[in-house]
């Protein structure tokens, strides 16, 4: 597979360097931690960050009204701690900093590490795990993967809503446990994600599809013959409802994501057809966004985020402006 870089060692830092330029009048840069960060912090210092080849997670999320910082690890791969510990030293006026982590094992090693050294330096430090995956990872159990995925933006933008109306490190805290039982995603793959000088993480024949899949190439639940938009719609779709009991009236937040190499075309049929349905079951969508938010470098596919309204505030929250560049 071809792919637009010069040299893969040198990719991440020529991405963030580019995209700083691009929107420098309000975000910096800490060029040897790959560090992106607003210029002007108040409150709440909100950070988060991963593995690159997410994009535009999570430096597209930096900005007044979402993220203070956020923190790029190579391909596939978190950042090390003392990245980590410098985005908070770097954005941290006094009022705290609460990291918003992915639930993956190396991700949640290296930002509780880099809070205990934060701790020691005397910063107030809280961490949030979002673990919205939800495809079935004991076909026996049914037990969950619990990993984070496309949600965690969800999070991002209702948590910057509230830091930015004065609530402090203990209340975007609570926030954020209100939050989370409420927020399901599952996911979906045409074909899988090629990292440079690397095979594809799994194989789908020319007709397949791949349910459950992870965003760094983990494994699904169950493959078969592509039918139609509307067949994934339903598949994804009646498993959230599934979790959630859907009940006429209730309302949600929906977010349709494309992985990496799914058309807009496509992601805004599949989300026609998500529509639809909703209306069959007589729920409210009170915010529905369509996009790429939280890729998987080059995979096509989609994921559905489904997040049920308990607070007004919530909606609120989702539908205010912002200024982060790819929200």
């Amino acid at each position: 597979m071809k792919h637009i870089i010069n040299e893969k060692n040198s990719a991440v830092k020529a991405m963030l360097s580019a995209y700083h330029f691009e929107h420098q009048d309000r975000l910096a840069i800490d060029t040897q931690h790959n560090i992106i960060y607003q210029k002007d912090v108040s409150g709440v210092s909100l950070i988060s960050g991963g593995g690159s080849g997410h994009e535009p997670a999570h430096f597209g999320y930096v900005g007044e009204g979402m993220l203070s910082a956020s923190v790029s690890g190579d391909l596939f791969t978190p950042p090390f701690p003392d990245a980590i510990l410098r985005a908070i030293e770097r954005t941290d006026t006094g009022a705290g900093a609460l990291l918003i982590v992915k639930n993956f094992a190396s991700d949640v090693e290296v930002f509780t590490e880099a809070k205990r050294l934060a701790k020691q330096k005397g910063h107030h430090v809280e961490m949030v795990i979002v673990s919205d995956d939800v495809s079935v990872d004991n076909k026996e159990t049914y037990s969950k993967r619990k990993r984070g995925v496309a949600g965690t933006v969800l999070i991002y933008k209702i948590l910057g809503y509230f830091k930015q109306h004065g609530l402090s490190l203990s209340e975007l805290c609570t926030i954020a446990d209100d939050l989370m039982p409420h927020l399901f995603t599952l996911g979906v793959a045409l074909s899988s994600a090629a990292l440079p000088e690397t095979d594809p993480f799994f194989s789908l024949a020319s007709n397949e599809v791949y349910f459950g899949v992870g965003i760094h190439g983990e494994k699904g639940y169950r493959k078969e013959p592509f039918q139609s938009s509307e067949q994934l719609a339903i598949e994804l779709y009646n498993k959230l409802k599934h979790l959630h009991r859907f009940k006429p009236g209730e309302q949600y937040a929906f977010l349709i994501n494309g992985l990496g190499a799914t058309p807009l075309l496509e992601q805004y049929v599949f989300s026609h057809d998500i529509k639809r349905l909703a209306h069959l079951d007589k729920i409210t969508i009170d915010f529905i966004k369509t996009g790429t938010q939280l890729s998987s470098y080059n995979m096509h596919g989609i994921s559905l985020s489904c997040l049920k309204i308990t607070d007004p505030r919530f909606k609120e929250a989702l539908r205010m402006p912002v200024a982060a560049s790819h929200w």
